[in-house]
């Protein structure tokens, strides 16, 4: 949405299934919001959603991943549904994922062991983890649902300790969730070292370099 601040726009829309992520978008926003200008929130599974309507360039916004949150064993759908909404080009940004992966380089293991112990605290507490959908998939899927992938980049990942705030904290915020208080202390110092572990990590690598996001760029047939 910042990003988006910047760019020479008529109008633009933006859609998310979560209430809260609309409110901070709309707070970090850093203009005022045109007249048409607007944040939606809804579910793409509604076909009501945005009917009708057209945009010039979408932009998939790490979307695919976050689909199981919101509507899960959708995604091989999710490309289809866009399509009509599409007159120029799409553009779909993701992380090539790494959580199934287990590296053997103490960067590449470390990343993996974080997002393992994520998902398994979050399906442990009853939530639902993203799943993560590699670029060979992507263009698959893109054009089974009738778009060209015209191009693809790949930007190498270093992360930092926002990274490991970020998704320890997760864990932490859900630790009360956790009914057996052995099992709640055992997790909370499997929390305290990954934090431990991630930051003697940064310290000797400044960052820890593993992996890698990407975009693809596609057009309507």
């Amino acid at each position: 949405m910042q990003w988006l601040s910047t760019l020479n726009t008529e109008r633009w829309t933006a859609v998310t299934a979560s209430p809260g992520m609309a409110e901070n978008a709309k707070q970090a926003y850093p203009k005022p919001l045109r007249a048409n200008d607007r944040i939606v929130v809804g579910n793409w599974v509604d076909p009501k959603l945005l009917a009708g309507e057209t945009f010039d360039t979408v932009l998939v916004d790490y979307f695919i991943g976050a689909i199981d949150g919101f509507a899960p064993y959708w995604q091989d759908l999710a490309f289809e549904r866009l399509r009509p909404h599409v007159t120029g080009r799409m553009y779909i940004t993701a992380v090539e994922p790494y959580v199934p992966v287990v590296e053997k380089d103490e960067c590449g293991r470390y990343i993996g062991d974080v997002g393992r112990f994520r998902d398994a605290m979050l399906l442990l507490v009853g939530h639902r983890p993203y799943r993560e959908y590699p670029s060979d998939w992507m263009a698959r899927a893109l054009k089974r649902a009738g778009f060209n992938p015209v191009e693809g980049r790949r930007f190498p990942i270093r992360y930092g300790e926002r990274f490991i705030h970020s998704q320890l904290g997760m864990c932490r915020d859900r630790l009360h969730l956790v009914q057996d208080e052995r099992l709640r202390a055992g997790l909370l110092s499997q929390i305290e070292a990954l934090e431990a572990q991630g930051r003697a990590l940064l310290e000797r690598h400044n960052s820890i370099p593993y992996g890698f996001d990407y975009v693809i760029a596609a057009e309507p047939v």
